[in-house]
């Protein structure tokens, strides 16, 4: 039986997320879990924020003596991670900044981290995965109608970062993920967990895609070993400061030449699109909700601002629209008649391949039971 549809009354998340639950006040869960989380990160002393990044920056420094950097940071070209790595700077760190390119930069995009590289004069390590072969990968990815396509840029960020921190020794590296901007969680079935090596390798295999060369796949055991093995720390660096939004971007513009994108994450073409065109038309899916709810929880925006955002397509524009689809037809070597029938089929679980989410699922209540 289909549910009667309504949208939360406190941020803007709806029954399109099917696990969705509504309080006597039409208020989320989903917001509500935000608010409590909130609770311990981004709302707590800023004393006790203060405290703990000063100590945080003491012992970045003081693992990177004697090394030509002592962190990372991964630069897509988005607000976040490019603000981190000024930030980074502003407290006297010696960052590498650490970029992935898999052949769906916007030209905007990259014209953001040239000029955020030259202003702060930090050196650019670029890993280029082979255009065939990530496209092999995406390629599987759609014939297995899988949710989330974007699992093989997520992956690959994880991967590039990882292994140029262990190749430079280095022991931290600062994200620009963060609670502020993108804490809400996201609905199950909206992506899928980003350390899910075997789902990738399974799926290319059973697909007939590419023999992975270039492509920095991580799994679960990779995770492990960097984090409890090599102890590098994967730090969300915003969390310590008082992250908004607007102020952060009215610092890129100013001086960095910075020049902004629409919607969060839309730096890549492909992201672009995938958030903008495939996710909604195919799988019903409008990341935006998340987004927008998160900024609503936190305080950056009003909730009819997000409202009347909604009311338009995940575009600037039709026309932009067109020009995305095009782009994406030509670069995959994709027809139209080959996209609508990608867009019509349903869309499959994660767990209909093969999958390392249950190892990791007892392993983590494994370490829960161990240390807590």
């Amino acid at each position: 039986m289909e549910r009667t549809y309504q949208v939360c009354n406190r941020c803007v998340m709806d029954t399109s997320a099917k696990s969705i639950v509504f309080d006597s006040n039409g208020n989320c869960n989903f917001c509500e879990d935000f608010l409590g989380r909130l609770k311990k990160t981004i709302w707590k002393d800023q004393a006790l924020k203060d405290k703990e990044l000063t100590e945080l920056i003491a012992a970045i420094k003081d693992a990177g003596k004697g090394k030509a950097y002592d962190c990372i940071v991964g630069v897509s070209g988005g607000v976040d991670s490019s603000w981190v790595l000024v930030k980074a700077i502003e407290l006297g760190l010696r960052p590498l900044a650490v970029h992935m390119d898999n052949s769906w930069n916007s030209e905007l995009a990259q014209n953001n981290i040239t000029n955020l590289v030259r202003g702060l004069k930090v050196d650019l390590h670029t890993h280029v995965i082979d255009w065939p072969e990530y496209r092999g990968l995406m390629q599987a990815f759609f014939d297995a109608d899988v949710t989330d396509v974007e699992l093989l840029y997520d992956n690959a960020l994880l991967g590039v970062n990882y292994e140029t921190a262990s190749k430079f020794g280095i022991k931290y590296i600062l994200g620009g993920t963060n609670q502020a901007t993108e804490g809400m969680k996201m609905p199950p079935g909206w992506n899928w967990w980003k350390y899910d090596g075997k789902n990738i390798k399974s799926i290319s295999k059973i697909f007939k895609g590419p023999k992975i060369r270039t492509y920095p796949v991580v799994g679960t055991f990779d995770f492990v070993k960097n984090t409890f093995i090599t102890k590098i720390k994967w730090i969300s660096f915003p969390d310590y400061f008082d992250f908004k939004k607007a102020d952060v971007l009215k610092l890129l513009v100013n001086n960095f030449g910075y020049r902004p994108y629409p919607y969060k994450h839309y730096e890549s073409v492909f992201t672009r699109f995938f958030q903008g065109y495939l996710l909604p038309t195919k799988s019903k899916i409008d990341k935006r909700r998340v987004h927008l709810s998160s900024l609503i929880v936190t305080n950056q925006i009003d909730r009819s601002e997000a409202l009347k955002t909604l009311e338009n397509i995940p575009y600037p524009s039709e026309m932009e629209l067109e020009e995305d689809k095009k782009y994406f037809l030509k670069k995959m070597g994709w027809s139209k008649e080959k996209l609508e029938d990608y867009v019509g089929r349903p869309s499959k679980n994660h767990t209909d391949y093969p999958s390392e989410r249950q190892l990791w699922l007892n392993l983590l209540s494994i370490y829960k039971k161990l240390f807590r």
